[in-house]
Formats: structure tokens, C-alpha cells, sequence
């Protein structure tokens, strides 16, 4: 009958059970720090176009067909008003230019400038997006209804070659002003005053 191993045979062999588990551990804190850039961003939810709502930087063209001397180019201001001759400041923050030509022919009532007042709101130049990152050409690029993330890339030279290009990470100011970082794909749609951040891959 052969022998059984011994305690002390056992007890060595112990150590270098316990030798291996501690030489996994950093591979594993190495494996879990290689989690994909953004993988701990919220994805942006998915919208479809709607109207554009106007906002601060937004330059805008008023055609006041009762009186074509009030007809102009205006601003909309850090405030969201529009300072317009004869009407004052006039809300424009998060309304369609629909709703502003109502809102400026409301006003121009109220204070009897017309009896039945036409006016006429067009967007001349949109409040740019930027576009930061690993793109050739980072920066700030004019906005354009129905721009993507990845049209916004393009414009800014294309991603280059150290970049993720499944997916961005882009910040947007909420309707409470604030502002809240997005994973977002490259199909997603941007809006004005959007900032994309292109990430840098590991590996």
C-alpha cells in the first residue's frame, strides 16, 4: 500500500495556490480598466426632425411688410430676446420661427403700431456645433438642419486614424440649461450648440 501525503507535503503545495490567485488580480483590474471609452455615458434617446426652436447666437432676417424700414437682421441674444426697433425685446428662446412671427405681429398689435400687422422670421445663420477630438480638423462648424454626428465628423476632415468611430461621446444644453454628456451613434441627429467628442481608442 503506498503512502498518504503527508501534512507537510500538503502544506507547501497551499502557498503557490494562493501565489497564482494573487498574480490574477492585476489582470483583471487591467482587464476592467480596458472597459470601451463612454461605455458609462447615458446613449442619447433617438429623435425624429421637428421645427427648429430658435436659441441664443441664432441670426435671424424680420421682414415687416407693412413698413419694409423695420426690415432687418437681428440676433438672438445670451438672453433668448430679440431687440427689435419700435417692438423691444421680444422672446425667441425655444420658438419656431412661426411662433416668432406670431409673437412679433402680438406685439406690434399691442402697441398699435398696425392695425394688421405681416411679419416674416427666417434663420440666416444657425448657431454652430463643434466637434472635438480624434477628428483631423477639430473645431467649431456651422450647423445645418438634419446634421448628424457623422456628417458633423466629416465636415471637421474625418475621423483619423486613432479614433472609436462606432459611436461619440456629445454634450447638449437641456432645457434646463444645463449641460449633459450623451453616448451617441453615428447616425444620431445633432442640434445646435451640440459639442462631439471623438475617442481615442486603447488599442
Amino acid at each position: 500500500m503506498s503512502a498518504s501525503p503527508s501534512h507537510s507535503g500538503l502544506a507547501k503545495r497551499r502557498p503557490r495556490l494562493h501565489r497564482g490567485v494573487f498574480r490574477a488580480v492585476p489582470l483583471l483590474l487591467m482587464l476592467a480598466g480596458c472597459a470601451a471609452p463612454g461605455s458609462d455615458l447615458p446613449v442619447l434617446a433617438e429623435e425624429s426632425v421637428g421645427p427648429y426652436r430658435l436659441g441664443p447666437g441664432d441670426q435671424v432676417r424680420i421682414t415687416v411688410f407693412n413698413d419694409p424700414r423695420l426690415t432687418g437682421e437681428f440676433r438672438v441674444n445670451d438672453t433668448g430676446t430679440l431687440a427689435l426697433p419700435l417692438v423691444g425685446s421680444e422672446p425667441a428662446l425655444g420658438r419656431t420661427t412661426q411662433e416668432t412671427e406670431r409673437s412679433i405681429e402680438a406685439s406690434m398689435l399691442k402697441r398699435g403700431l398696425f392695425t394688421e400687422p405681416q411679419v416674416a422670421v427666417e434663420v440666416v445663420t444657425y448657431r454652430p456645433i463643434f466637434v472635438l477630438g480624434m477628428v483631423e480638423r477639430g473645431g467649431q462648424t456651422p450647423y445645418q438642419p438634419g446634421m448628424t454626428v457623422l456628417s458633423a465628423v466629416a465636415v471637421a476632415g474625418g475621423f483619423n486614424y486613432r479614433a472609436v468611430t462606432d459611436y461619440v461621446a456629445l454634450t447638449r444644453i437641456g432645457q434646463d440649461g444645463r449641460a449633459q454628456e450623451y453616448r451617441a451613434g453615428r447616425n444620431a441627429l445633432l442640434r445646435p450648440g451640440d459639442v462631439v467628442n471623438v475617442f481615442e481608442r486603447r488599442f
